[in-house]
């Protein structure tokens, strides 16, 4: 399906005021052991970063959703 590039604006608004990125580097050659292993836990590298940090944050998933307000 091809994407409008209205639909692509609107998409990359709706990412720019709900998200933060954040550009993580690791040791070259271990990207795909990183990838390998985020598809073994059946996620995708960012959500498996996403539920490390909460968990070790100790937010609940609704704290961390909502930028940690409650915390």
């Amino acid at each position: 399906m091809t994407v409008s590039k209205a639909q692509q604006k609107a998409v990359n608004g709706y990412i720019s005021r709900n998200y933060d990125r954040i550009n993580l580097t690791i040791p070259k050659g271990q990207k795909q052991a990183v990838e390998a292993h985020a598809s073994s836990k059946g996620q995708s590298v960012n959500g498996l970063v996403n539920a490390l940090l909460r968990a070790d944050m100790g937010l609940t998933e609704g704290e961390w959703k909502g930028g940690g307000q409650d915390a």
